[in-house]
């Protein structure tokens, strides 16, 4: 099983007005192991960074104007996480600008890739305007699970930020002091293995290992256990000790199981 986990970074909040990807960071699972590999990329957006998002990660134009566009790293992106599942953080937001930088690739200089994220065959991709081309999505390539939804399923009415969770799951991102794609991938990682980690432990068991642990289930407890009683006096206090509970709060617990 080979997972990804995978953050971006952008100008802005909603690619439908234009904002781009400036940053993405990935890293790899496989069978919930991390293997060190990973995908990061700082890319010129071509365009002016909102006040917000900088603030955000603070990644500015200037930094980032020397860096390559998307188009340029897009083959080397698709190569590393196709056929994985992706684990992003709310999900939808993610995958939107994903999608809409795919949507602004030149079909004639990425042709292939382009046939390969609209499900079509070689050629049948790149007609021109009007065409009724099928839209590139990186889900066809790729199965896509949020783990803010499951967090919101496992934790209901509780904050699921991944800073929430690292705090719950006692993950350490005291390197976080702003948002970074690679950082908060990594992050996401260690979050996403304790958040389903219980589940898959339980159904990933190999058969030794569930024989052992029913051996373990069969305890007994050791015999020549030693039972003292009571002394009178004893008994004296906790009856005594009843009596207050019963004063205070109405009835004392212990006496509805007393034989």
């Amino acid at each position: 099983m080979r997972e990804i986990v995978l953050d971006t970074e952008t100008t802005g909040f909603d690619p439908e007005t234009g904002d781009r990807i400036v940053e993405i960071g990935a890293v790899e699972l496989v069978n919930r192991r991390l293997t060190g590999r990973h995908f990061h990329r700082y890319l010129n957006p071509e365009r002016a960074i909102d006040e917000g998002a900088q603030e955000v990660h603070g990644l500015s134009a200037e930094f980032l104007a020397d860096k390559p566009r998307f188009a340029e790293v897009v083959a080397e992106f698709v190569d590393f996480v196709a056929g994985a599942e992706l684990i992003i953080h709310n999900a939808p937001f993610d995958m939107a600008f994903l999608n809409s930088e795919l949507a602004l690739l030149d079909a004639g200089e990425h042709g292939d890739l382009c046939d390969r994220l609209s499900g079509e065959g070689p050629g049948d991709g790149r007609s021109g305007k009007g065409g009724g081309k099928r839209r590139r999505r990186l889900q066809t390539l790729c199965d896509v699970t949020d783990s803010l939804a499951l967090a919101r399923k496992k934790h209901p009415g509780q904050r699921n930020s991944l800073d929430a969770l690292c705090r719950r799951y006692e993950v350490d991102n005291s390197a976080r002091t702003l948002h970074g794609a690679l950082l908060d991938a990594e992050i996401l990682a260690d979050v996403f293995l304790l958040l389903t980690g219980g589940q898959t432990a339980l159904f990933a068991a190999s058969d030794s290992e569930r024989e052992a642990a029913q051996t373990q289930s069969n305890w007994e407890p050791p015999t020549g256990l030693v039972v003292t009683a009571l002394s009178a006096a004893e008994q004296q206090a906790h009856a005594e000790y009843l009596d207050m509970l019963d004063n205070q709060a109405g009835s004392a617990v212990w006496r509805r199981y007393q034989g």
